[in-house]
């Protein structure tokens, strides 16, 4: 009976445990900023509030920004840090090439309720996907997933077996565990598990894909983008931002960048 006892309460503090580093986990992944910083009438452009439930009940935020006539959407999902606020000029830059955008807030991030995790942000993903069929009118095979740095990896996530457009990838990493073993070496990376791992997901990604990145990335290595775009499959390109770091591939980027995007959005989902 004591060895019972003993053994049930080994799991049950293993359990604890597990629970706990998930939670610290999540602390080192997720940045987020409440509130928002700025509206589109800040910018001088049109946009509105979208308000979503997921399918978990979490209410969460996005910035809608419309094209009057367009055709296609992207749905534009951020980094870790800050909130969809601080890429309202980002998106707007997005919204002119012919597209309806929706700019999503993760749980717990802006003006979402809850608390961001893994399994809450592909949720929230799911949720803004499926708010561009129901209620803006354009179906998956006319959006075009646009992730950025851990938006990617939520990018990915949604984009398996979907019948989308297109997906554009900038400056991901194929896990976060081969992010933080690139810096911090491999027993630090063994305790983010297999998180965002889309190294592994990306193979069932049908959707063509493309991909940005900084060649001066300090976050998220030039090489881990290269390696996750070793693994994509076709139809797929990769635009090496030269000069650029993790957080301004947009400035450095510059015209020829949006020309890019504007090609791809003509490729995949015609005006």
């Amino acid at each position: 009976m004591l060895r019972r006892n003993v053994t049930a309460g080994a799991l049950v503090i293993a359990g604890i445990s597990l629970v706990v580093l998930g939670r610290l986990v999540d602390r080192m992944i997720f940045y987020p900023e409440r509130g928002a910083a700025m509206r589109p009438s800040d910018l001088g452009i049109a946009g509105e509030n979208a308000h979503i439930v997921t399918e978990d009940g979490v209410n969460i935020h996005a910035f809608f920004l419309p094209n009057q006539g367009a055709t296609r959407a992207i749905l534009f999902l951020h980094g870790n840090a800050g909130n969809a606020s601080h890429r309202l000029p980002n998106a707007a830059m997005l919204a002119q090439l012919g597209t309806h955008v929706l700019l999503l807030d993760y749980r717990g991030y802006g003006l979402s309720e809850g608390r961001p995790s893994e399994a809450g942000v592909y949720a929230d993903a799911r949720a803004g996907l499926d708010h561009i069929a129901r209620n803006i009118g354009i179906p998956e095979r006319r959006t075009v997933i646009f992730g950025r740095s851990l938006g990617g990896a939520v990018a990915v996530d949604l984009a398996q077996d979907r019948d989308l457009a297109g997906v554009i990838l900038e400056s991901t990493f194929p896990s976060v565990a081969a992010m933080v073993e690139s810096q911090m070496g491999r027993p630090i990376a063994w305790a983010m598990g297999s998180r965002f791992d889309s190294e592994r997901k990306i193979r069932r990604v049908r959707a063509p894909l493309l991909f940005f990145h900084g060649d001066r990335d300090e976050i998220v290595p030039y090489a881990l983008g290269r390696r996750l775009f070793a693994v994509a499959p076709e139809p797929r390109e990769f635009e090496t931002i030269h000069g650029a770091g993790h957080n301004d591939t947009v400035e450095v980027g510059g015209r020829p960048y949006f020309e890019r995007i504007g090609r791809f959005l003509d490729e995949v989902a015609p005006p």
